[in-house]
């Protein structure tokens, strides 16, 4: 089973920030009484104080990076579903001509849906979009009607394929890496400081250890906010799936 890369990094999170404050919970008994004075409690508090604002904020920013990764990539289904439905319901005015291209609506909206959420790229539902364009391309139109049916069929096609494209390439997540590494080093230093001159006992053990937790998964659920296609948080394909009922 391989562990997805948001649960890897909270885990990674989760035990660097235990690690950092209960390492300076245990050890600062062992500073010099210098390195104990008040002077140096209220530095390091100052400093940490600074860290604690600017990981806010820019924690906020990659929650609201991710929220609109994630809307964005869930009206893209919706209107990909929407065209969808509008290029079966122009081939099949067609009539028994745009039947092939009919069949290969459907075989393509299984296929996308059995594979995975719908959302995410797979290569042999591509390649069953693609012979639905080519059986629209095939298709051979008699009169006028049919012509001007065919020709706006073609252009809900290119519409298809372009919103396809776009989920495809907002599913990959914005939040770049380097943030991420930047952010956990600076809530590392904030709960180092937090062990600094802490009193050891079970409450601040605890209490280290589940906030540790919550915020290592708050992590992880941003970055798997940020990535619609897949993990925890995933864009729902409950539209394309409703489009597979009405064309069947």
């Amino acid at each position: 089973m391989i562990v997805a890369a948001e649960v890897l990094i909270a885990a990674v999170t989760f035990v660097l920030l235990v690690g950092a404050s209960l390492g300076c919970l245990i050890w600062h008994v062992r500073l010099s009484p210098k390195q104990l004075q008040e002077d140096t409690n209220t530095t390091v508090r100052l400093v940490a104080n600074v860290f604690v604002v600017i990981a806010s904020l820019v924690l906020g920013l990659m929650l609201n990076s991710a929220k609109n990764t994630f809307q964005a990539v869930d009206d893209g289904v919706h209107a990909y579903a929407t065209d969808l439905i509008l290029l079966d319901k122009t081939v099949r005015s067609l009539g028994s001509i745009g039947d092939e291209t009919h069949q290969g609506l459907i075989a393509y909206l299984e296929r996308a849906l059995s594979a995975s959420s719908g959302v995410d790229p797979d290569r042999q539902a591509e390649i069953l979009l693609e012979e639905v364009g080519n059986k629209l391309r095939a298709i051979r139109v008699t009169d006028d009607q049919q012509t001007s049916l065919w020709n706006e069929a073609r252009q809900l096609y290119r519409e298809v394929l372009d919103q396809r494209w776009l989920i495809v390439g907002q599913s990959g997540g914005t939040i770049p890496m380097p943030l991420v590494v930047i952010v956990i080093a600076w809530l590392v230093l904030i709960f180092a400081s937090f062990g600094y001159r802490s009193p050891r006992n079970t409450v601040i053990i605890t209490t280290i250890i589940v906030a540790a937790l919550l915020i290592s998964a708050s992590l992880g659920l941003i970055l798997d906010m940020d990535n619609p296609s897949s993990g925890l948080i995933q864009v729902s394909d409950e539209p394309l799936r409703r489009v597979l009922e009405q064309i069947r």
